[in-house]
């Protein structure tokens, strides 16, 4: 039987924050968790994430049996899935950043340094910044219009601009949010990002893909 959402802890994520905001949010029963068969229970899951692509990569692997727990929920199973900033990078095939790393393949592309090509262009991306959706994908009804807090140096470039839900603008077009099927990925933080961030896990938790 199915029950509760799986935040998924691999060592590299803002469990706490991100905990807080999901009760906030309206979640009931949580568990944070690097037990895969959490994951196999779970009617959601989220996966949040901070630092390099390659070590968070590495540190989920390193969990026994947990890719193989994701795959079989998410991509098999149908559970509503939510990938956050490094979380929702993995969802790509590849990140390049201090090297090529494999990322989970959920969404074909890769995971890039932001490009500066204005000196007035900061990196990292950091602060609040618009989110605008698609005209042509509506983010599974979850991305809409509003700020959100942003902090991050790489971004993903989606290989399918069908797989693109949302953009925001520092110094060009740079992924805001991918969603295909039941998975979402959001670069922002909904933790940090207040009403907005709230009202988006609030979505989330009542999504039926």
């Amino acid at each position: 039987m199915k029950d509760g959402l799986a935040l998924i802890d691999f060592g590299a994520g803002n469990l706490h924050s991100v905990e807080n905001a999901l009760r906030a949010a309206g979640a009931g029963r949580i568990v944070v968790t690097s037990d895969p068969m959490d994951v196999l229970r779970a009617e959601r899951v989220v996966l949040p994430g901070v630092g390099a692509f390659g070590s968070c990569a590495s540190a989920l692997r390193a969990i026994p049996g947990m890719i193989d727990a994701m795959e079989e929920a998410v991509l098999q199973g149908g559970a509503p899935f939510l990938g956050i900033c490094v979380g929702m990078q993995l969802m790509a095939t590849r990140g390049i950043e201090f090297g090529t790393h494999d990322g989970l393949d959920w969404i074909s592309g890769e995971v890039r340094a932001i490009e500066v090509t204005d000196p007035a262009i900061k990196v990292p991306h950091m602060g609040w910044n618009d989110v605008r959706p698609m005209p042509h994908h509506d983010g599974a009804g979850l991305i809409e219009a509003g700020e959100a807090y942003f902090l991050h140096s790489f971004h993903f470039v989606a290989d399918s601009g069908r797989d693109i839900a949302a953009i925001t603008d520092h110094g060009g077009a740079i992924t805001a949010a991918v969603a295909r099927d039941n998975m979402l990925g959001v670069q922002f933080h909904p933790e940090k990002s207040q009403r907005y961030g709230i009202d988006l896990l609030e979505r989330f938790l009542d999504w039926t893909p």
